[in-house]
């Protein structure tokens, strides 16, 4: 799904961890080619993010998320070399909008006509840069006065999911949105979606990697899929907890508080045949998924009947104790590797940790960096293209 279409996704401290993340790596699975940079910073150095989600309080509260890594230098970007922007929201957007640069950047997209697409807060950016003028625009609420002082035209978020286009500019309220959001930027991108409604399951449980939840959950259900997200003992409505995996300078992976994943659907109505694949998160959740005898025949089901199974990280857990490992080439966590290959399967080394495999029907990847592989190898098994006119 390679394609000539280049984005540029213009970062900060404390942007938002999924709003950074998901279209960065969805886009990469399409085939668009993105490049992420903060004003300040080069390529290899890295953005703070921030979690935020509702946990009770009469606002959203923050945490402290992933390190987002930049792959571009800031110095020398150019509004002519790319197709679209993409601001994310957060924090981050409030002293981006005093950059002088960035301003330049998005005025330069604006005056090209070239799609920009900006979420949560991202539209301080574009109050800041003068290009709401006339323009339908939402964000997330607490912004709307900024948004309606620079002559934007308020457009209502509700749900919180609901995206707006105003001829070259897409504007979104809050990562629920993701899916519309970055539909709405591939149609602008020229891009055509072939074989794309397909029904997934996701397997969740407490503790699963956030980004291995959310990022491959939006990145499907942006091409017309439809996920269900399950975890047993839960029902469609409540959530589980996420866990931030990353490295932070000590001999394995730190792990903080991630956001809150909710459930579309209850566990103990699903059947395998009413999927087209099956999707396994990592993290730690997979070590208590192993046990649950429900869980295993679930996957069992999956791999009887020649079903996609595309599973991460820590998820292959699941697979070696469901016993459908064997004689399949395999990769997962590094730690990973003796359940995989005490399981029967040949253990595929994850160099670099951003590769995946696909073997057969089972796609499997060590670790979040290999979501833009991992989904596109899935996305592949099912037949779905993307083509860029």
């Amino acid at each position: 799904m390679a394609s000539s279409r280049s984005v540029l996704l213009i970062c900060g401290d404390f942007v938002e961890d999924y709003e950074v993340m998901v279209p960065f790596q969805a886009l990469q699975a399409y085939g668009v080619k993105v490049d992420a940079v903060c004003p300040g910073k080069k390529a290899g150095e890295s953005c703070a993010t921030a979690i935020h989600d509702f946990v009770g309080f009469q606002t959203y509260a923050e945490l402290r998320g992933h390190n987002f890594s930049l792959n571009k230098d800031f110095h020398g970007v150019k509004a002519e070399s790319y197709d679209a922007l993409v601001i994310p929201g957060g924090r981050a957007p409030e002293y981006l909008s005093l950059d002088d640069e960035v301003l330049e950047i998005v005025k330069s997209f604006h005056k090209s006509r070239k799609p920009i697409a900006s979420i949560c807060h991202g539209q301080l950016i574009l109050a800041a840069a003068g290009i709401l003028q006339g323009k339908k625009s939402t964000a997330y609420p607490a912004v709307k006065p900024v948004i309606v002082s620079a002559g934007g035209v308020w457009q209502e978020p509700n749900p919180i999911s609901k995206c707006f286009r105003d001829g070259s500019l897409i504007t979104g309220a809050a990562y629920p949105g993701h899916p519309e959001f970055i539909g709405l930027l591939l149609d602008s991108l020229g891009a055509t979606i072939e074989n794309g409604k397909k029904k997934v399951l996701m397997l969740c449980g407490d503790f699963m990697e956030d980004y291995e939840a959310m990022v491959p959950c939006q990145t499907l259900q942006a091409v017309g899929y439809t996920v269900d997200s399950v975890c047993p003992g839960k029902k469609a409505g409540e959530t589980v907890a996420t866990a931030v995996h990353d490295f932070e300078g000590a001999q394995t992976y730190s792990e903080k508080p991630g956001h809150n994943f909710p459930l579309t659907a209850t566990f103990d109505a699903v059947k395998a045949e009413g999927y087209d694949a099956l999707v396994i998160p990592g993290g730690r959740a997979p070590e208590y998924l192993s046990l649950n005898d429900k869980v295993l025949r679930l996957v069992r089901e999956f791999d009887t009947s020649s079903k996609p199974i595309a599973s991460i990280c820590h998820g292959q857990q699941i697979l070696a104790a469901a016993g459908v490992l064997q004689g399949k080439k395999c990769t997962a966590y590094p730690a990973v590797k003796p359940q995989v290959v005490l399981s029967g399967a040949e253990w595929i080394e994850p160099d670099p940790i951003t590769m995946a495999h696909t073997h057969g029907k089972l796609v499997t990847a060590a670790a979040w960096p290999a979501h833009p592989e991992f989904v596109a190898q899935l996305l592949s098994l099912l037949g779905t293209t993307i083509h860029f006119k």
